[in-house]
């Protein structure tokens, strides 16, 4: 059960005061830098540039969850509270944001105001589905929604834009311990180094194909439209929600028409996927959204769950 706010706020801040929290040391006490990162993609970027600095990342969604349905725990706000950067990006987790709010004593940092966002893109029909069909998922999980706006937050399918969101944690570590700036710039740049060879693999690995659309369970793979792909989703942004009747319609007629293989499913969700392959005959493609890491995935990180990605989409599109 989640905490009423304000009694979150008075148990981070008697974490605070007490100077010897249950959970981590003082930050004061011992001088470490400490950035807590909302979710994985987040914390990966936050890993990469304080690598060398003696600095801590503490991700407040654990492997495991899914990250649009986080609810905080004391610790994980006391984490959040302690931090003196916080990464998160506002409209994908709520209670992020409320606590981002009520909580943060350092800095922080948006990471939708920093990636420049792409539109949502659906019908007007879809749109009223998926919202009447997250409306009634809020109502049985007692009032809780996912709001994301018209902007798509998965960002991170974008290896470039996660680039840009590595320059701007560097810089806002910079301001907050000035004695390792060159370093967390240099981190940056190699990392923006290793995205940038990771969009040039999706490039060329994408260019030459029999296919170029792909059927997913829920839509979190708009950004790679840029490589030339088209993305048909079951559900919209939210994995709670039901498919209709009438978007099932579509899509079969749209596997039919375009020689379709491969229906993919996710690591954290994986029934919707492979329900509508096996009623399909298809093949079941496993494809990471990256949103959070999971037992299966635990000695992975970002770059290489997007080259696995990478040739679970060349495979099933038939790419040269």
């Amino acid at each position: 059960m989640r905490l009423p706010s304000g009694l979150i706020a008075l148990s981070s801040l008697a974490l605070l005061v007490s100077g010897c929290s249950a959970f981590s040391d003082d930050p004061e006490a011992d001088g470490t830098v400490r950035v807590a990162a909302a979710f994985y993609p987040l914390a990966y970027v936050a890993e990469r540039i304080t690598e060398g600095t003696g600095a801590r990342v503490d991700l407040l969604t654990q492997p495991g969850t899914e990250p649009h349905d986080l609810e905080l725990t004391i610790k994980e706000t006391a984490d959040l509270s302690d931090a003196d950067l916080v990464v998160y990006e506002s409209d994908f987790q709520p209670a992020v944001d409320d606590a981002v709010e009520q909580n943060a004593t350092g800095a922080t940092l948006d990471a939708a105001e920093v990636v420049d966002p792409i539109p949502f893109e659906e019908s007007a029909e879809e749109h009223e589905e998926h919202a009447e069909e997250e409306g009634e998922h809020a109502e049985e999980e007692g009032g809780h929604d996912h709001d994301h706006g018209d902007l798509d937050p998965h960002f991170w399918q974008d290896p470039l834009r996660v680039a840009d969101l590595a320059d701007a944690v560097a810089d806002e570590l910079a301001d907050v311990d000035a004695d390792h700036a060159d370093a967390y710039r240099a981190n940056a740049e190699r990392l923006r180094a290793d995205l940038t060879a990771l969009d040039e693999d999706y490039t060329a690995g994408l260019a030459d194909c029999e296919r170029d659309t792909i059927v997913v369970s829920h839509d979190a793979f708009g950004y790679l439209e840029k490589y030339g792909l088209h993305i048909a989703s079951i559900v919209g942004l939210s994995p709670d929600a039901e498919p209709t009747g009438a978007v099932l319609g579509e899509l079969k007629e749209l596997i039919a028409t375009e020689g379709i293989t491969t229906v993919f499913s996710e690591p954290l969700k994986p029934a919707l996927g492979e329900s509508f392959a096996d009623d399909l005959g298809l093949t079941n493609g496993v494809l990471d959204p990256i949103e959070g890491l999971t037992d299966a995935t635990a000695d992975e990180d970002y770059l290489s769950l997007m080259e696995a990605n990478l040739q679970a989409l060349a495979t099933a599109n038939g790419c040269r």
